[in-house]
């Protein structure tokens, strides 16, 4: 009987595959996690999310849930002024873009002015790959934080 029993568990196992998810997002439906790209990054969790694109930060005060197509468009702020010396502006702005798998596009798009950021390309799991950029940096790198 306890033969049986196991022989049911692991074929049951191999046709429902892995208890973990195989989509690259963490929880299917959301953009959170680290997102990298070329001197831009988005880091996500279940109430909001941190953007960095160049010598720019901002900030999304709600959760981003892609619709079914993977677009999603939410409020936040953005401060464009944060280098070389940071004047503290938030901006209201329009976080927008969409994710593919793996892949997501984003824009920041600021609401008070003509000013728009990207599109970047960010890809969910990777570091941000941040330029010069003073505010970007880690101590120990030779530049201020």
């Amino acid at each position: 009987m306890l033969t049986k029993t196991i022989v049911a568990f692991v074929a049951a196992a191999a046709v429902l595959g892995p208890c973990e998810p195989t989509d690259p997002l963490i929880s299917p439906g959301t953009a959170k996690g680290t997102w990298g790209g070329e001197n831009a990054g988005l880091i996500a969790d279940d109430t909001s999310a941190h953007v960095h694109i160049g010598c720019t930060y901002g900030s999304v005060h709600q959760q981003i849930v892609p619709d079914a197509d993977g677009r999603f468009d939410v409020p936040g702020e953005q401060n464009i002024t944060a280098h070389p010396v940071d004047l503290g502006v938030l901006h209201p702005a329009r976080f927008s873009g969409r994710i593919t798998g793996g892949r997501m596009t984003l824009t920041v798009t600021l609401t008070d002015t003509t000013v728009t950021l990207g599109p970047v390309q960010l890809a969910y799991g990777e570091e941000p790959r941040m330029g010069p950029c003073p505010i970007c940096r880690r101590a120990g790198d030779g530049m201020p934080k």
